[in-house]
């Protein structure tokens, strides 16, 4: 099966991805850390973040330019994989 039939998302694409772990005061800075060294353009202007409604979460939301799944998994597995991190959506 070729790449093109694995996903449905048209390669090369701006892809947001949500980040979510407790609020911690370097918790933007890991995953703006995790981000850049899978997406190398990837800049500060593109990480969002909020704040939960009682203030012990942070939801940090990266967007960058896709240019593969392999890419995108691999991130995915960055993320996943970091004791700091609770979701990844």
């Amino acid at each position: 099966m070729s790449q093109q039939q694995e996903t449905l998302i048209e390669f090369p694409c701006r892809f947001p991805i949500k980040v979510m772990g407790v609020r911690t005061e370097d918790f933007a800075q890991i995953i703006h850390d995790i981000t850049l060294q899978h997406a190398p353009d990837f800049t500060a202007s593109d990480l969002e973040m909020r704040v939960s409604k009682n203030g012990n979460y942070l939801s940090v939301t990266v967007t960058i330019n896709a240019v593969s799944k392999q890419q995108l998994d691999t991130l995915y597995l960055a993320f996943t994989g970091h004791p700091a991190v609770k979701v990844v959506f």
